[in-house]
């Protein structure tokens, strides 16, 4: 596997370091569009549909399209956004695990530790395990901004980016708002069929039989010499940053336990402030 992004974890004033793995691989047969004639490769270009000339990549910019007006967004434009640049995962809150909605939940990534000592990393993995917590945290990957899940599986710490809330759906759909009547006894039929299917899950035994086929079709033709001669290379730039080492774990945690104790207090004391400061009354 190739680090796609190297930066720490924060939680409070402690920090684990980390290497950010993709934890999925597409394995889909990857195919082009060629001419049925000759096996030419079919290429697009980005063509002006204004003056008709065929556009460099550098001299494209972004627009969007609003009540019949388009608006420009040049490369100037979207660099002055404040798009975050940090190389750190940000702890938000600790929520019950139950509490994240499955369906929210978009592409996961593995953390590896990145330290001397994978101490900080492995507290962080343990007591999300003791407490059946999930933390959610915001991250900036590619210049953008994510919410993302972190989680435990096996020994690993995982993270799962989210979607936002408006990028969710509602389901409205009128036929579930109608009055249906189940029987008893259509419940338990149901159920028994549901019994004949049981089984523990085992994603191994699942096997995609088109892309097996596809495969199979591919190598036939290329032992019956059905081929041209092509070639093409394909390249993946590393990540070289640097992250952090933890100092001093147990101070951290002292400290950061300490500061949300004192911040909390402090909330505590406003609101107890303002119940008991006087109204003043208006002069009549």
């Amino acid at each position: 596997m190739r680090t796609i992004w190297k930066g720490a974890l924060t939680f409070g004033l402690v920090n684990v370091p980390v290497k950010v793995y993709s934890a999925t691989e597409d394995h889909d047969v990857p195919l082009h569009q060629v001419h049925e004639k000759d096996g030419g490769r079919i290429r697009y270009q980005r063509t002006c549909e204004v003056c008709g000339e065929t556009v460099a990549y550098a001299d494209i910019d972004r627009a969007y399209v609003d009540e019949g007006q388009t608006v420009v967004l040049t490369k100037e434009d979207l660099a002055a956004l404040p798009a975050e640049k940090s190389r750190e995962i940000d702890v938000v809150e600790f929520v019950p695990s139950d509490q994240v909605d499955l369906l929210t939940l978009d592409k996961p990534y593995y953390l590896e530790p990145d330290s001397k000592s994978p101490k900080a990393y492995v507290l962080l993995r343990r007591t999300l395990e003791q407490t059946d917590r999930t933390a959610i945290v915001r991250f900036t990957l590619r210049q953008k901004t994510r919410l993302a899940a972190l989680r435990v599986r096996g020994k690993v710490l995982v993270l799962q980016t989210l979607l936002w809330a408006d990028e969710v759906r509602e389901a409205a759909f009128p036929a579930l708002d109608e009055d249906v009547r189940i029987s008893k006894k259509e419940l338990e039929l149901s159920a028994s069929l549901v019994d004949s299917y049981s089984a523990d899950f085992d994603p191994e035994s699942f096997v995609d039989e088109y892309q097996k086929e596809l495969r199979a079709l591919i190598d036939a033709k290329i032992e019956a010499g059905d081929t041209f001669d092509v070639s093409e290379t394909f390249g993946e730039a590393e990540d070289d940053s640097k992250s952090g080492e933890v100092i001093d774990l147990m101070e951290a945690l002292r400290a950061s336990v300490a500061r949300t104790k004192a911040a909390r207090s402090e909330s505590s004391d406003k609101k107890e402030s303002t119940k008991k400061s006087p109204t003043k009354k208006k002069a009549g």
